[in-house]
């Protein structure tokens, strides 16, 4: 016959001592009651005893009590006291898409919605800069091979309350192929946004690829052949990417019309209805 413990009381209750940690600047701690995850502003006493403001990774912030069991540190229950006067400030460390970094974070359990990209470069340049981001949220991105089919692939998904579809889309400009594709896609639960640029290579800026900027092809060639030639780079475009991808460190390194579009992708799947 299986025994139970009789003390059915939540961790973060029970009476066993647990130890005090300084609500240093930086420090990522999750609110027990509310499971708000966020990194230490700013500690601050008021007439109702201390508080401490956190801040998410979308910037968020919200202020709680400092109250005795009150937080989960790397998974471990904490009582946070404020710290010590004079001691060092420290910057909350960031990801390479600049979000608040979590520590020790464990990735989350995949949602059943995702994210489609163009193709694998694509996906490679998204896992580069927000692949913290995504593993924390538990999105998936996938490539496509291209989006003739976008229609007949998400009515394929089926977009629902409980799994919303981003799409993002290379060259969706006014009268381009993909921006009638992607007139062809409508529902609530799911969002086709795009950058301008012909190929995602171009969404890289040209100072972090150490060139003035990214070459004209004329209209019949292959882009990323032409790109290479125009370059002087050996015409070999999985070789080309791979330099590319490597000078790519952070979101500094991509061009706006990209970072917005990807933000706005995380933001759809992962905020509910």
């Amino acid at each position: 016959m299986r025994s139970y413990q009789p003390d059915l009381t939540p961790p973060w209750k029970r009476s066993a001592p647990v130890p005090e940690v300084p609500a240093e600047p930086d420090l990522v701690v999750e609110e027990v009651a509310t499971g708000f995850c966020g990194a230490v502003v700013r500690c601050e006493k008021t007439a109702q005893g201390p508080t401490v403001t956190l801040e998410d990774r979308f910037g968020k912030h919200r202020v709680f009590p400092m109250e005795p069991r009150g937080f989960l540190l790397e998974g471990a229950v904490v009582t946070l006291v404020r710290p010590s006067a004079g001691g060092p400030a420290r910057r909350p460390a960031r990801t390479a898409s600049g979000s608040l970094a979590v520590p020790g974070a464990r990735a989350r359990v995949a949602r059943a919605g995702r994210i489609y990209v163009e193709g694998r470069h694509d996906a490679e340049l998204v896992e580069r800069v927000w692949g913290d981001d995504l593993r924390i949220e538990g999105v998936v991105v996938e490539y496509l091979e291209g989006v003739d089919d976008l229609p007949a692939i998400v009515g394929e998904f089926a977009p629902g309350p409980d799994a919303r579809l981003g799409v993002l889309v290379d060259h969706l400009v006014p009268g381009s192929k993909e921006s009638r594709i992607a007139a062809g896609v409508t529902g609530d639960h799911v969002l086709v946004v795009g950058h301008p640029y012909i190929d995602v290579w171009e969404a890289v800026k040209p100072s972090s690829v150490g060139i003035d900027a990214w070459p004209a092809v004329p209209k019949g060639q292959d882009w990323k052949t032409g790109v290479c030639r125009a370059l002087g780079w050996p015409e070999n475009t999985g070789a080309a990417w791979q330099h590319i991808l490597s000078k790519v460190r952070s979101y500094k390194d991509l061009e706006p019309q990209l970072l917005g579009r990807v933000e706005e992708l995380i933001d759809f799947v992962t905020v509910p209805d």
